[in-house]
């Protein structure tokens, strides 16, 4: 893989990648660093990724990683009252924006991947590291719990 490719490949993917990694972290300043710090490590591991078309997957996957050590060191969660207020500008639905936000991490992951991101379930699945059928568990329950986070507002 060389530098062009992958400077463009970056670039393709920062919306997507922002968006996981705030449906993890929830703070600007953390998906920052976790997209710096997931650019940063998939630069140095390039060599391992054999077949250039699975980029994405792997990105999201090293991104993932990567958030889910912030959090192990951050162990905070952050009232929605201290979202800013730009987080939600390119959201069409503030609405469902919020509501997505009270959904379990473990249920939202795969319903960000998938329904706003685009990802196949295959794709999601491997990102993930779960099978098809537990991705798609998730995307169920995670439909439900929307649901009522919609219907309770």
């Amino acid at each position: 893989m060389d530098r062009g490719f992958f400077i463009a490949e970056i670039e393709a993917c920062t919306d997507m990648m922002y968006r996981v990694a705030w449906s993890i972290l929830r703070n600007d300043d953390d998906v920052q660093d976790a997209l710096q710090d997931a650019a940063l490590k998939a630069w140095e591991k390039r060599s391992r990724l054999k077949e250039e078309k699975y980029f994405r997957t792997w990105i999201v996957r090293i991104l993932i990683n990567v958030c889910y050590d912030a959090q192990r060191k951050h162990r905070r969660n952050v009232p929605l009252e201290e979202i800013p207020e730009g987080t939600y500008a390119s959201v069409p639905d503030p609405d469902l924006a919020i509501a997505l936000a009270a959904v379990p991490e473990k249920l939202r992951l795969p319903l960000v991947l998938c329904y706003s991101e685009g990802m196949t379930y295959e794709e999601a699945a491997s990102a993930l590291r779960i099978p098809p059928a537990t991705l798609q568990g998730r995307l169920r329950r995670g439909k439900e719990a929307l649901r009522k986070e919609l219907k309770a507002e």
